[in-house]
């Protein structure tokens, strides 16, 4: 970001310039892979390591920051999952391999994970992560550095994704015309198998490296789902950088319910201002709202997750997807250039994406601003506002925002202008006057119970009792006898006998010229 970017940002949106200044300023990474302290996890003290931390930097630098402050040995072994599956798409993507080429690769690619020293050097000269490919023995290298249950995840997602991969790529090489998907179910096919399969792979690994429980990697429906936003956001991002490349993901029943022959139609018809660009608009709501499904189980997802550093692994791409999403939305630049958001929101972002509550708020806000964007004459409004109601209902249900926690007083506090408070407060008076009639009825209840007694019960004295009380007043007759002997003699001494109790000999005389003296 340039010095007249930084302060037009400053003017524009200030507080993402002062998130912006905040972030460079004090963010430090949470660890540093390449002191001698982490060696034991990162494993960069081994030149093959090194080499894959190198290619992860080098693919996607945005990514490998958040990679980087994974808890200990999850890290590492994220970065080679990226990286094996960045190699199997590499492949896919390049449309220089032919189709006899590239279909023997694609589906054995999950054994040469286990192949020592393979490499391929077949790629296009201007395919991006080509050298990756080059000096893939490093990955494999590192795959047997692995635990055995993270090595088995990897090379099952990565066996299920080359096959999903290998069909579509075999389709689009055979087809008689442009290739086209056609449908919307297979569309979610195509995505599950690039993205949804990640999703799970990424739930099994948390699960294998222990970091989440055991049961996150059963949550195949959420983490596909989680897997299918990103995706999707992308795809819709991507559509004219796609088209310029003659590769199309829009599904041809969303953009042909609206007229159009072909996708690239979509790009003339914005581009010339032609009486079509409004239905191109509506094609691109539609796709929005087709992404907009996987919001809520995406939130259901991130609230299972309780270690913080998987947490923000798994929160910022979900929270950067919906915020591209509503500003991509409506946006005719969509279908001219690639669209992204600014680099002050995406920081502002990274610095909030910490905790469930502040996310569901994020992603409640865009979904506002979506709403707020769309139009009544657009086909899909209806269903864009009960998109956007769900995700609203969804935040209002698990973080209602009428109510906040004071952490220094450890109270609940109601905000008194929201009408709900009212509700709530009027549920508390009821359940009080429960609570007080309740007991009431339960006094009385006893009172009449110990007046009236109960015929079926035995209201006869035990002779045991008459047994205690005798016995205990028999002993306290005799202990007050003792005392009493026992102090007589004790102020007396040889004074008195026994047989001299109860006469008079036994007192004090009267006094005689100041002397006492004996009676």
């Amino acid at each position: 970001m340039g010095k007249l970017q930084q302060l037009q940002l400053l003017f524009t949106h200030p507080t993402e310039f002062v998130a912006l200044a905040q972030y460079w300023l004090y963010h430090e990474p949470k660890r540093d892979i390449t002191s001698p302290q982490e060696f034991k996890t990162s494993g960069y003290d081994r030149e093959s390591m090194k080499r894959c931390w190198f290619f992860l930097e080098k693919t996607s630098r945005s990514f490998a920051a958040v990679i980087k402050e994974l808890d200990g040995d999850l890290a590492r072994v994220i970065c080679l999952f990226y990286l094996v599956l960045r190699g199997l798409d590499t492949i896919e993507d390049d449309m220089t391999l032919s189709d006899e080429i590239k279909q023997p690769i694609l589906r054995t690619f999950n054994q040469k994970l286990s192949l020592e020293g393979w490499t391929f050097d077949g790629c296009g000269p201007y395919e991006k992560d080509r050298q990756l490919l080059v000096e893939f023995d490093n990955v494999i290298t590192e795959m047997g550095h692995l635990d055995p249950l993270c090595r088995e995840v990897i090379t099952d997602i990565t066996h299920k994704m080359e096959t999903g991969m290998a069909d579509f790529a075999h389709r689009a090489a055979t087809s008689k015309t442009i290739p086209y998907l056609s449908t919307i179910t297979e569309y979610d096919l195509y995505c599950h198998y690039v993205a949804g399969l990640v999703g799970e792979g990424l739930s099994r690994l948390f699960a294998a490296t222990e970091k989440e429980r055991p049961w996150i990697a059963d949550q195949l429906v959420l983490s596909n789902s989680m897997g299918l936003l990103l995706q999707k956001t992308n795809i819709l991002r991507d559509f004219r950088e796609d088209a310029d490349e003659r590769r199309y993901f829009w599904p041809q029943e969303i953009w042909g319910s609206y007229g159009f022959k072909r996708p690239e139609d979509l790009c003339l018809a914005v581009e010339k201002q032609t009486a079509d660009e409004q239905k191109a608009m509506w094609a691109l709501s539609h796709m929005t709202l087709n992404a907009l499904s996987h919001c809520v189980d995406a939130l259901d997802y991130l609230v299972l997750l309780k270690n913080q550093s998987v947490f923000n692994f798994c929160a910022i791409p979900a929270v950067m997807a919906i915020a591209t999403l509503e500003v991509c939305f409506m946006n005719r630049d969509i279908f001219l250039k690639n669209v992204k958001i600014r680099k002050g929101e995406a920081v502002k972002l990274i610095m909030q994406a910490t905790n469930p509550m502040t996310v569901a708020y994020r992603f409640r806000d865009y979904a506002r601003a979506i709403h707020r964007k769309a139009s009544p004459s657009d086909p899909n409004f209806l269903a864009l506002a009960v998109m956007c109601g769900k995700i609203e209902a969804w935040v209002e249900h698990h973080y209602p925002t009428f109510v906040t926690f004071t952490k220094e007083s450890k109270t609940i506090e109601y905000n008194t202008e929201d009408p709900r408070s009212l509700i709530i407060k009027r549920d508390h008076e009821l359940e009080k006057e429960k609570v007080r009639r309740e007991r009431g009825a339960n006094l009385q209840k006893g009172e009449l119970e110990r007046l009236v007694p109960d015929r079926h019960v035995d209201q006869s004295i035990p002779w045991q009792l008459y047994v205690f009380v005798l016995g205990a007043f028999a002993f306290l007759l005799v202990f007050t006898g003792m005392v009493v002997l026992v102090s007589l003699w004790y102020f007396y001494g040889d004074d008195w006998t026994w047989k001299d109790l109860g006469t008079q000999s036994i007192g004090l005389g009267i006094q005689r010229d100041g002397n006492v003296v004996r009676q």
